[in-house]
């Protein structure tokens, strides 16, 4: 039953990889940055890295998950364990294959309602505890992020709107930092006085001016800001779903066993083989479907989830990254007007948010009859 609650572990973790990897790169297409190949393969990449990186910085949220939910006196089946993963990877799973970006953290807290009812009855959850360090950053971060985003835009426009226009080019051949403004004029900002080793080892192009280096632009700062979110989605995601392995009492080790690094590594992978193989529907849903982006719109949207995600994640408050990005991507489509919007879609959004937790319940209840009838 062990391999068993592994392997689930691991669907969880895939199933998580085709929902939200889009949260964090669908800026990148929707702006026009890129492809859908392009940017799958660049969210799968900070995933994973972020993923790899939760092991080391978000233990707070493995403790969130897998401790305090269940009353002190109650023994925790691996049934119940088994249930909850299977509820939550059942319904990510299908509203991937539908491409509705729903929550893994929605759907987890859902699975463990409904496999607690029924293996502990109702007096057996902890109720005060899910509310207050489960529900309530859920209900609050699609607030928040909707917030922020309204705040940040403005900010990041006018400071965008100055840089348009302008690049960066690191000049390896002579050594030298120049920038570049809009009507092609160069000033030198720094350049070595003696031979030595170039500013940087691999040149490309510098398009605007005709010069050989790295170009800096709106584009590379975009591009960056995807990875900043996606790595944060990781962060975010990964401690969640390897709570579960404690939830069923089959890793109860220190934060530093190899046996503990190896779940944060097997979930990694599985995050990453989910994000790459099966990351396109919902991707196109937040990339097309939504409202139209420009670059600084992207940038602004990936900026608000980037961090508010990340802080989450190092406090153990388990916000939902697809509400985060959502809801910064509908809070900055307002700003051009309530008509720049798709609503129909946001209805269907908000639909699956709201329908996520009591279908993970049922789908855990019937998981959980199904295991015990079983075993």
């Amino acid at each position: 039953m062990d391999l068993a609650l592994f392997t689930l572990m691991l669907a969880l973790a895939f199933a998580n990889g085709t929902n939200d990897v889009s949260k964090a790169i669908a800026t990148l297409v929707g702006s026009g940055v890129t492809n859908y190949s392009t940017a799958i393969r660049w969210g799968t990449a900070w995933t994973a890295v972020g993923a790899g990186l939760s092991a080391l910085v978000a233990t707070a949220m493995v403790n969130t998950f897998s401790t305090g939910l269940v009353q002190p006196d109650r023994s925790i089946p691996l049934a119940f364990a088994l249930a909850v993963l299977s509820g939550a990877m059942a319904w990510v799973l299908l509203a991937s294959r539908t491409g509705l970006p729903v929550s893994t953290t929605h759907a987890l807290t859902g699975a463990i309602m409904g496999a607690g009812l029924m293996a502990f009855g109702q007096e057996g959850l902890m109720w005060p505890a899910l509310a207050k360090k489960i529900a309530l950053p859920l209900l609050l971060s699609p607030l928040l992020a909707f917030t922020v985003a309204i705040i940040v835009h403005p900010l990041i426009r006018a400071l965008a709107n100055r840089w348009e226009g302008h690049c960066l080019c690191l000049m390896p051949a002579a050594r030298a930092l120049v920038t570049i403004d809009a009507q092609g004029m160069t000033r030198t900002l720094f350049q070595t006085a003696g031979p030595g080793q170039p500013v940087l080892a691999v040149p490309s192009q510098c398009d605007r001016a005709g010069l050989k280096g790295l170009v800096v632009g709106l584009d590379s700062i975009h591009w960056i800001s995807s990875g900043l979110a996606s790595l944060a989605r990781g962060t975010n995601d990964a401690p969640k779903i390897v709570a579960m392995l404690l939830l069923g009492q089959a890793l109860a080790l220190p934060a530093d066993s190899p046996l503990r690094m190896a779940a944060f590594a097997g979930v990694t992978l599985a995050m990453g083989f989910g994000s790459y193989w099966g990351g396109l529907r919902v991707t196109q849903v937040l990339a097309e479907k939504v409202t139209r982006m420009n670059h600084v719109e992207g940038l602004s949207a990936n900026l608000t989830t980037s961090s508010l995600v990340m802080i989450s994640a190092m406090l153990g408050l388990p916000v939902s990254t697809t509400h985060v990005s959502s809801s910064s991507i509908i809070g900055i489509g307002l700003l051009n007007g309530i008509q720049a919007v798709r609503w129909t879609t946001v209805r269907d959004m908000v639909l699956a948010w709201i329908v996520t937790i009591p279908a993970a319940a049922l789908l855990a209840c019937f998981a959980y009859l199904l295991i015990t009838h079983l075993s």
